[in-house]
């Protein structure tokens, strides 16, 4: 009976895993289908970055897992194993979270290392002239994107042989280490070891990453849906650029009709005025075709409906940014807790990679997930959504700043713009990301919560030797678990998760990453502190250039302007008219650059 309720609860757990993962491939699908670029869509791209979105997005998503199943080996109120929790039970169910890891990591490694690059290559190999003509095929196509990939699986056989050969330099240093739970984490074989290299300057690199993407994205995410209604809405951009065209044939017309007959043919500064008017007309042409796009003309009616839907749901994400902003100074905030607690009080400072013990200040977020874990599967579900809105956040970054080398752009990542090889190579990068996030949410957002959730153990004297210690009617001899406690009863019942259990032990063994990925964690937080306060003082306005020069691109983000105009121009779209011809004066005057140009040049 007890072990078909512990069997009820484990299965429930993964119940919950199986859904999350339906989800992140619904996630994944779109996220690959609103940023691609509609004319340069390619099907083999499109299938690549879906699946390893989401084996990406699952590999994240097993750390709420982890934590779950863990701590439903204990009693949190009695600080003992449940009686289903044997030890052979418990090994189970750790073995079966190490098969699952090793699975997914593995095949994040081979798509990232194999398969994304090889895709790359081989979209890049194309060539629609030499296919027509017959001068390259597949055959050669495959044989280039195989040689260009041979590089890369190279270069990570000798990553791993540094690790298999560098001796380990975690053994031996910090007084702190003969604890049971250290000794348990040092590499017992050159195999374990390579592994916990390779990862460690993985983690790392992608940890460079996470300071500039996703602690730029954490703080822009929530002003994005803040800021997510327009200035100016699709009918009163349209009216504006009707007026505007108009005013500019007419001055064409003018232009015409003033050179006509004339025997010397058309003057220089007319000439010159001409040719800027007829730019001009080409500029205002593509906007009105921005204007008409925003408004569904030519699409289905399902399309019209759902910009009308958006319009009408635009105060729910003003609502939403609002509470994403104040998630994300609790998250600041926390994460700074803990940076300082660990840097103040760690036990073996760098030489473990600043393993705390216990946490010494109250640290908000994991408060939170050891009071909502006692209500399964609360917690859970946090965890889950805080995940994704890491996530997210990287990806907003990524949007934002775009693919660098240094201050050089290579690629823009926009919505409906983004090119195959810019979604390969995004790809890459939140798979680095993501291994850093992993290790900021255990080791720094809720370090207590990941590494052992809601564990705890009793301190009371056992009534005979081998028994559990009974904390029935003695609650306050109950403690939480955590690394440093040595006792008998500690050991018997506190079993770290997974994840904590590798991630200690790439900075135990490796103890130079475990320094560089925490210290970087404040250069993260300064970050997201540069990047928040420029966006609350930074004036939002429109502009029309970056319209005209990305003239298929839906940029609401860019015209924005006051609270009350941005509310009519959202009820301006949910309507489909214009406010009114005094509106249309006061936008036309504002922002008809083809009026004030055209007006000087008369």
């Amino acid at each position: 009976m007890l072990a078909s309720a512990g069997l009820l609860q484990t299965s429930l757990i993964w119940v919950a895993y199986a859904v999350a993962v339906a989800l992140v491939l619904l996630v994944a699908i779109i996220t690959t289908f609103t940023w691609q670029s509609p004319h340069e869509r390619s099907v083999t791209v499109s299938i690549v970055a879906i699946v390893s979105l989401t084996s990406l997005l699952a590999t994240v998503f097993l750390l709420p897992v982890d934590i779950a199943l863990v701590s439903s080996t204990a009693s949190a109120h009695l600080g003992a194993k449940k009686d289903w929790a044997t030890p052979g039970r418990v090994d189970g169910i750790l073995l079966t979270l190490k098969i699952v890891y090793y699975t997914l990591y593995s095949f994040d490694a081979l798509l990232c290392l194999i398969v994304i690059p090889f895709t790359y290559f081989w979209y890049e190999e194309y060539d629609e002239v030499e296919e027509e003509e017959g001068t390259s095929g597949a055959g050669t196509r495959f044989w280039k994107a195989t040689k260009y990939t041979l590089g890369f699986v190279f270069l990570v056989l000798i990553l791993f042989l540094v690790g298999f050969f560098v001796p380990a330099a975690g053994k031996g240093n910090g007084k702190h280490l003969d604890l049971d739970y250290f000794k348990r984490l040092l590499a017992a074989n050159k195999g374990e070891k390579a592994l916990t290299f390779g990862v460690g300057l993985l983690i790392t690199l992608g940890t460079f990453l996470y300071i500039l993407y996703t602690g730029a994205g954490l703080a822009l995410l929530p002003v994005s849906l803040i800021k997510s209604a327009p200035s100016v809405s699709a009918p009163q951009l349209s009216a504006t650029t009707a007026t505007d065209l108009e005013h500019n044939r007419e001055l064409q017309r003018q232009i015409d009709m003033r050179n006509a007959g004339r025997p010397g043919g058309m003057s220089q500064k007319d000439r010159r005025e001409l040719d800027a008017l007829l730019r001009e007309e080409r500029t205002l042409v593509r906007r009105e075709r921005l204007a008409a796009e925003a408004r569904g003309d030519g699409r289905s009616g399902i399309f019209r409906a759902w910009t009308k839907i958006q319009a009408v749901f635009r105060p729910l994400m003003l609502l939403g940014g609002v509470l994403l902003l104040l998630l994300s100074i609790l998250v600041w905030t926390s994460m700074l807790i803990t940076s300082i607690d660990k840097a103040a009080n760690s036990i073996c400072k760098e030489h473990c990679g600043y393993i705390l013990g216990h946490i010494n200040v109250f640290q908000p977020v994991n408060w939170i997930f050891v009071q909502s874990a006692k209500a399964f599967p609360v917690d859970y579900i946090l965890m889950a959504l805080l995940v994704l809105f890491f996530f997210s956040s990287s990806i907003t970054g990524i949007a934002t700043i775009g693919i660098r080398f240094l201050w050089v752009r290579i690629f823009q990542i926009k919505k409906g713009r983004t090119t195959p090889q810019a979604l390969l190579i995004a790809t890459v990068m939140l798979a680095l990301i993501i291994l850093a996030i992993n290790y900021a949410m255990a080791m720094i957002v809720a370090p207590q919560y990941a590494i052992y959730g809601t564990q705890t153990f009793c301190v009371n004297t056992p009534r005979h030797p081998g028994e559990q210690p009974d904390c029935r009617e003695h609650r306050d001899m109950v403690r939480p678990c955590s690394e440093v406690f040595s006792e008998p009863a500690a050991k018997d019942v506190c079993t770290p998760t997974v994840m904590s259990t590798f991630l200690n032990r790439v900075t135990i063994n490796w103890p130079v990453f475990g320094a560089v990925d925490f210290w970087a964690q404040f250069a993260f937080l300064g970050v997201f502190m540069v990047v928040f306060v420029t966006s609350l003082f930074r004036t939002p306005r429109l502009n029309l250039s970056e319209l005209d020069e990305e003239a298929e691109v839906d940029e609401e983000e860019g015209l924005l302007a006051s609270t009350g105009r941005r509310f009519g121009a959202t009820w301006g779209d949910i309507t489909g008219r214009v406010g009114g011809r005094k509106g249309q004066s006061q936008e036309r005057n504002g922002y008809g650059t083809a009026a004030e140009g055209s007006n000087g040049r008369s």
